[in-house]
Protein backbone atom coordinates (compact mmCIF):
# COMPACT_ATOMS: atom_id res chain seq x y z
CA UNK A 1 0.00 0.00 0.00
CA UNK A 2 1.58 3.00 -1.15
CA UNK A 3 1.59 6.07 1.59
CA UNK A 4 -2.04 7.75 1.28
CA UNK A 5 -3.51 5.39 -0.95
CA UNK A 6 -5.47 2.44 -0.93
CA UNK A 7 -4.63 -1.41 -1.26
CA UNK A 8 -6.43 -2.82 -4.33
CA UNK A 9 -6.79 -6.35 -5.56
CA UNK A 10 -6.77 -7.00 -9.50
CA UNK A 11 -7.73 -10.03 -9.89
CA UNK A 12 -6.72 -10.90 -13.68
CA UNK A 13 -7.15 -7.34 -14.67
CA UNK A 14 -4.28 -4.74 -16.23
CA UNK A 15 -3.15 -2.70 -12.80
CA UNK A 16 -3.78 1.02 -13.37
CA UNK A 17 -0.76 1.91 -14.06
CA UNK A 18 -0.18 -0.72 -17.42
CA UNK A 19 -3.73 0.39 -18.54
CA UNK A 20 -2.75 4.05 -18.39
CA UNK A 21 0.48 3.02 -20.41
CA UNK A 22 -1.47 0.93 -22.70
CA UNK A 23 -4.06 3.48 -23.23
CA UNK A 24 -1.06 6.66 -23.93
CA UNK A 25 0.47 3.63 -26.51
CA UNK A 26 -2.97 3.24 -28.50
CA UNK A 27 -3.47 7.15 -28.42
CA UNK A 28 0.25 7.87 -29.72
CA UNK A 29 -0.47 5.48 -32.49
CA UNK A 30 -3.57 6.64 -33.59
CA UNK A 31 -1.74 10.30 -33.31
CA UNK A 32 1.25 8.91 -35.48
CA UNK A 33 -1.23 7.35 -38.52
CA UNK A 34 -3.72 10.98 -38.07
CA UNK A 35 -0.43 12.60 -38.62
CA UNK A 36 1.38 10.52 -41.64
CA UNK A 37 -2.24 10.43 -42.87
CA UNK A 38 -2.45 14.38 -42.96
CA UNK A 39 1.10 14.29 -43.86
CA UNK A 40 0.37 12.04 -47.16
CA UNK A 41 -2.60 14.63 -48.02
CA UNK A 42 -0.67 17.28 -48.11
CA UNK A 43 2.10 15.45 -50.27
CA UNK A 44 -0.80 14.47 -52.69
CA UNK A 45 -2.07 18.34 -52.19
CA UNK A 46 1.64 19.58 -53.58
CA UNK A 47 1.47 17.13 -56.61
CA UNK A 48 -1.95 18.07 -57.80
CA UNK A 49 -1.38 21.48 -57.68
CA UNK A 50 -4.13 22.18 -55.76
CA UNK A 51 -3.19 25.46 -53.86
CA UNK A 52 -6.74 26.28 -53.07
CA UNK A 53 -6.50 23.01 -50.54
CA UNK A 54 -3.02 24.04 -49.05
CA UNK A 55 -4.85 26.20 -46.30
CA UNK A 56 -6.05 22.81 -45.04
CA UNK A 57 -2.51 21.63 -44.49
CA UNK A 58 -0.41 24.40 -44.06
CA UNK A 59 -0.79 27.30 -41.16
CA UNK A 60 -0.81 30.84 -42.33
CA UNK A 61 2.13 31.93 -39.84
CA UNK A 62 4.23 28.89 -41.86
CA UNK A 63 8.20 29.09 -41.58
CA UNK A 64 11.05 27.50 -44.04
CA UNK A 65 14.19 27.04 -42.74
CA UNK A 66 13.61 29.45 -40.48
CA UNK A 67 12.21 32.25 -42.15
CA UNK A 68 8.65 33.08 -41.54
CA UNK A 69 7.08 33.04 -45.24
CA UNK A 70 3.75 32.84 -43.73
CA UNK A 71 1.00 30.91 -46.07
CA UNK A 72 1.40 33.28 -49.40
CA UNK A 73 5.00 33.33 -49.72
CA UNK A 74 5.18 29.75 -49.04
CA UNK A 75 2.63 29.00 -51.41
CA UNK A 76 4.64 31.52 -54.27
CA UNK A 77 7.69 29.16 -53.22
CA UNK A 78 5.80 25.89 -54.48
CA UNK A 79 4.75 27.86 -57.61
CA UNK A 80 7.83 28.67 -58.47
CA UNK A 81 9.28 25.43 -57.75
CA UNK A 82 6.39 23.51 -60.19
CA UNK A 83 7.20 26.39 -62.79
CA UNK A 84 11.12 25.44 -62.73
CA UNK A 85 10.16 22.11 -62.96
CA UNK A 86 6.91 21.12 -64.74
CA UNK A 87 7.37 17.25 -63.83
CA UNK A 88 7.45 17.82 -60.12
CA UNK A 89 6.40 15.23 -57.89
CA UNK A 90 6.91 14.63 -54.10
CA UNK A 91 7.39 11.14 -53.30
CA UNK A 92 8.08 9.64 -49.96
CA UNK A 93 10.75 7.18 -49.40
CA UNK A 94 11.00 7.11 -45.42
CA UNK A 95 9.14 8.44 -42.86
CA UNK A 96 9.35 8.95 -39.48
CA UNK A 97 6.40 10.51 -37.30
CA UNK A 98 6.99 11.33 -33.62
CA UNK A 99 4.05 14.03 -32.66
CA UNK A 100 4.22 16.57 -33.07
CA UNK A 101 6.82 16.48 -35.83
CA UNK A 102 7.51 14.19 -38.95
CA UNK A 103 10.55 13.65 -40.36
CA UNK A 104 10.62 12.32 -44.34
CA UNK A 105 12.99 11.60 -46.70
CA UNK A 106 11.43 12.34 -50.11
CA UNK A 107 13.00 11.13 -53.52
CA UNK A 108 12.85 13.41 -57.17
CA UNK A 109 13.37 11.99 -60.38
CA UNK A 110 12.46 15.24 -62.46
CA UNK A 111 14.13 17.83 -65.44
CA UNK A 112 14.54 21.37 -63.98
CA UNK A 113 14.44 23.97 -66.59
CA UNK A 114 17.67 25.97 -66.82
CA UNK A 115 19.47 26.57 -63.64
CA UNK A 116 18.73 24.24 -60.39
CA UNK A 117 20.29 24.93 -57.03
CA UNK A 118 22.43 26.85 -58.58
CA UNK A 119 23.75 23.97 -61.17
CA UNK A 120 22.95 24.04 -65.18
CA UNK A 121 20.31 21.19 -66.04
CA UNK A 122 18.99 22.83 -69.16
CA UNK A 123 16.11 19.53 -69.01
CA UNK A 124 18.35 16.86 -67.82
CA UNK A 125 16.17 14.23 -65.73
CA UNK A 126 18.05 13.98 -62.46
CA UNK A 127 17.53 11.85 -59.35
CA UNK A 128 18.10 13.41 -55.34
CA UNK A 129 16.29 13.35 -52.04
CA UNK A 130 15.23 16.08 -50.27
CA UNK A 131 15.29 15.13 -45.91
CA UNK A 132 12.68 17.53 -44.66
CA UNK A 133 11.64 17.56 -40.97
CA UNK A 134 7.75 19.45 -40.27
CA UNK A 135 6.62 21.10 -36.96
CA UNK A 136 2.51 20.72 -36.51
CA UNK A 137 0.60 22.50 -34.41
CA UNK A 138 -3.05 20.17 -34.53
CA UNK A 139 -3.71 18.89 -37.67
CA UNK A 140 -1.15 22.12 -39.45
CA UNK A 141 2.08 22.30 -40.88
CA UNK A 142 4.02 25.58 -38.96
CA UNK A 143 7.42 24.95 -39.59
CA UNK A 144 9.30 23.26 -42.41
CA UNK A 145 13.54 22.86 -42.26
CA UNK A 146 14.73 21.13 -45.60
CA UNK A 147 18.08 19.97 -47.66
CA UNK A 148 18.40 18.57 -51.03
CA UNK A 149 21.35 16.52 -51.78
CA UNK A 150 22.75 18.86 -54.34
CA UNK A 151 25.64 16.61 -54.76
CA UNK A 152 23.61 13.65 -55.93
CA UNK A 153 22.26 16.28 -58.56
CA UNK A 154 26.33 17.38 -59.53
CA UNK A 155 27.68 13.65 -59.65
CA UNK A 156 24.93 13.31 -62.39
CA UNK A 157 25.65 15.96 -63.88
CA UNK A 158 29.33 15.54 -64.20
CA UNK A 159 28.85 12.15 -66.10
Amino acid sequence: MASGGTNVAFSGRVPPIQFCELAFQRKETVLIRQLADIYRAYLDCLNRQAWDELGHFVDNEIQHNGRLLRISGYREMLLKDFEDIPNLQFNIQLLVCEPPRLAARLSFNCSPKGEFLGLSVNGQRVSFTENVFYEFVGSKIVSVWSIIDKSAIEAQLSQ
